[in-house]
């Protein structure tokens, strides 16, 4: 744990951070666990935001603790009971603060590295206090995925049974932490001890922690969806071309292993019911195509209501976008007739509004007449990384500093904004006389959205999956969780590295 945190004047805050309300939760805590939520106190305080003494109506977020190894009853769980607990309308954001000894931390990973590193999965290695019988399954391949860190997130969610929380590393005095989410990010922050003796190396340790917090609870879910208009007549949606296309793209995506399996929160934990807490399961990725004939975004439906093979769509996995919602909560979406009505991901937001930074083309489908549509034909979103790429036929387009020093969460406005502005940059979506066919950004701690251009001879989604195939475009599992950029490789390829985040 090398990382350094002394990040007070070098890294860069998102624009629309808000001042929050906040109660600490007690739970199952340790001396370390004690010292850190007193300077956590402290530090909310100097920022400006309110620490109430309990939750009320208008707290944004409840923070709690717990010991690792430890598994938390979810009748104690402030995910699970703070709502009736406090006799609130709605359960605030809730985070966890779990104290792991960096002894305990390394034999963690080390037992995790060394089961994963089996190709066969061995339920007897995946064992942990809390679990479920079904649990290994899900450890192994998420640990599979994304490391031995992933696997170690989802044992703490499950023991912890909260989905995002802070696991800080330390004996006595706190060495470093891990902020942790639904979709398995785990951005390090460590404490500089390395400035001058009279100053105080914890401070920017802790604010760090508080930048973090706050940035996710200054975001919201964009996912209240509106179904608005006529039904698409049944006659017209079996001519189309683009939902057949989606259930092909899905196939050849799935045949190079993009997606990964939708988890579902009883496999790792039992709990009776499921509140508006969380979800019963949630889906990796999602992707839209546009369909001129209806001027409208087909896109995948949401996994967090029902199961949705990402690898396998029909068009009852389908919703149909029509514009975005002026408040940035969500998309219009118009129902097709002769089924239910569908809601798509939580990505339909970045997905949908990042046109509106961008140029339209003329586009003449086969046998048609020309039709103006969106530069941007197909787009891709995924929990991979991007190891490389070849810059001669694939651009790569930044995000703004702040979300690489501050990743924000999954399926929110604030990531849509964060996708629109980068795309908004692209020299080669600007301009449609552009070679470069492929256009990319990278989510740190999330993944990657992949845009390709229109072409005549091409299936929606072929530009992107064929750049797979011939390496301008090498997909890997690893997913950097900070600051990174693209440096010069062998063939005159781009080849990730990670940076300190100063």
């Amino acid at each position: 744990m090398k990382e350094s945190a002394s990040y007070r004047f070098r890294k860069q805050r998102h624009p629309w951070l808000r001042r929050i309300r906040l109660a600490f939760v007690p739970g199952p805590s340790t001396p370390l666990l004690d010292l850190v939520t007193l300077e956590l106190r402290s530090q909310f305080h100097q920022l400006g935001h309110e620490v109430q003494a309990t939750p009320d109506g208008q707290t944004q977020l409840i923070l709690s603790t717990a010991r690792f190894g430890e598994p938390l009853s979810w009748r104690h769980a402030p995910m699970f009971t703070a709502r009736r607990r406090y006799g609130l309308e709605r359960t605030p954001a809730v985070s966890i603060l779990v104290h792991i000894r960096p002894g305990d931390l390394l034999s963690s990973r080390e037992r995790l590295r060394a089961a994963l590193d089996s190709k066969r999965m061995e339920p007897v290695d995946f064992v942990f206090p809390g679990l479920v019988s079904r649990a290994p399954k899900i450890l192994y391949r998420q640990g599979r995925r994304g490391g031995p860190m992933m696997a170690l997130v989802r044992l703490m969610q499950a023991q912890a049974k909260c989905l995002r929380g802070v696991l800080v590393v330390g004996d006595d005095r706190p060495e470093g932490a891990y902020v942790f989410d639904l979709v398995g990010a785990h951005p390090y922050t460590g404490v500089d001890r390395s400035g001058p003796d009279s100053g105080n190396p914890y401070d920017p340790f802790y604010e760090d922690i508080v930048l973090r917090l706050v940035t996710a609870v200054s975001t919201c879910e964009a996912d209240r969806h509106q179904c608005i208009g006529d039904p698409v007549p049944r006659s017209v949606w079996k001519d189309l071309s683009s939902p057949a296309a989606m259930g092909f793209a899905s196939q050849q995506l799935d045949a190079r292993d993009f997606f990964t399996e939708t988890v579902h929160i009883d496999d790792l934990i039992a709990v009776p019911a499921f509140s508006d807490a969380v979800a019963r399961q949630y889906s990796e990725g999602c992707f839209a195509t546009w369909e001129p004939e209806l001027g409208a975004l087909i896109a995948t439906a949401t996994g967090s209501a029902r199961p949705v093979s990402k690898g396998n769509i029909t068009e009852n996995d389908l919703a149909v976008i029509v514009g975005t919602r002026a408040d940035g909560r969500g998309v219009f979406t118009r129902p097709v007739e002769g089924r239910s009505d569908v809601s798509p991901s939580s990505e339909a937001l970045e997905m949908m509004d990042m046109d509106s930074e961008l140029p339209t083309i003329l586009f003449v489908p086969a046998g048609g007449a020309p039709v103006r549509v969106p530069v941007a034909r197909s787009k891709l979103h995924g929990h991979r990384g991007v190891a490389a790429y070849d810059p001669r036929r694939v651009e790569y387009v930044p995000l703004d500093p702040p979300y690489y020093h501050y990743p924000v969460s999954c399926g929110t406005e604030a990531q849509a904004w964060g996708i629109k502005s980068a795309f908004a940059r692209s020299e080669a979506l600007q301009d449609p006389g552009d070679s470069r066919q492929v256009v990319f950004t990278v989510l740190p701690g999330h993944g990657v959205f992949i845009v390709e251009k229109w072409a005549q001879s091409k299936e929606p989604f072929q530009r992107i999956w064929e750049s797979m195939d011939d390496g301008s475009l090498e997909v890997e599992d690893r997913i950097l969780q900070g600051p990174m950029r693209y440096v010069s490789g062998a063939g005159g390829r781009m080849v990730v590295r990670a940076e300190s985040a100063r």
